[in-house]
């Protein structure tokens, strides 16, 4: 039964997000032969209200992995990127599946996927945990080799701003592929994650392309 539904997860995260990640760290490929997730229908829906929770206070606040009980359940994260408005840069496909894509003239690649029904990957109340089992369900790399990073949290450019802590993985050309920075979050109230692959031709145009990325990046709170 476990196995099924991990499985069904693999289409709700590691679809889109392989080749890049083959590019500088190892996978999991999901077996062909496991059951596919069944479509899901879009439909309008009355958004919730969490009694005594202040949505803005959440926002206003930075939003470390120990913060994560913060969130309402319910709603999940969305992200805001506006890379394409850097030189070189341009948008392979949108909002597909969850997913944005980048390329670049440098042969730089970016994929940024927002995925929800992660129950079976969270470890509840505990985000670092959750985000733990969210990189050893994909078999990105080594846990002990994670390390803290931070988006922006919050694409209000006239307010402070706050950040929103993530665990990250960086692979070098050493490896086999091409180096790579891997950053996710799987937020633990909202069974929700997001998660972001980088990979570029060289380390140069891997930190030129990390810093144009975290500047374009934001992950919005839910209102």
């Amino acid at each position: 039964m476990a196995n099924n539904v991990r499985r069904r997860l693999a289409g709700l995260v590691a679809t889109g997000t392989a080749g890049l990640l083959l590019a500088g760290c190892s996978v999991n490929v999901p077996d062909p032969a496991a059951p596919k997730p069944s479509p899901t229908v879009s439909t309008l829906a009355t958004p919730t209200i969490t009694p005594g929770h202040d949505a803005a206070a959440v926002a206003a606040k930075d939003l470390p992995l120990a913060a994560g009980g913060t969130l309402a359940p319910g709603e999940p994260v969305t992200v805001s990127i506006r890379l394409e408005e850097v030189p070189g840069w341009s948008v392979v496909h949108s909002a597909l599946q969850g997913e944005n894509r980048y390329k670049k003239t440098d042969g730089c690649t970016l994929a940024v996927r927002v995925s929800v029904n992660q129950g079976p990957l969270v470890v509840a109340g505990d985000d670092a945990a959750s985000t733990k089992e969210l990189f050893n369900y994909l078999n990105v790399g080594a846990l002990d080799s994670l390390k803290p990073a931070s988006l922006r949290w919050g694409e209000d450019s006239d307010k402070p701003q706050r950040s929103v802590e993530f665990l990250s993985l960086e692979s070098s050309s050493a490896s086999g592929g091409q180096p790579a920075l891997v950053l996710a979050r799987l937020f633990s109230a909202t069974a929700s994650s997001v998660y972001a692959s980088l990979a570029c031709p060289d380390t140069t145009t891997l930190a030129q392309a990390r810093a144009e990325t975290m500047a374009q990046l934001a992950v919005v709170p839910p209102s």
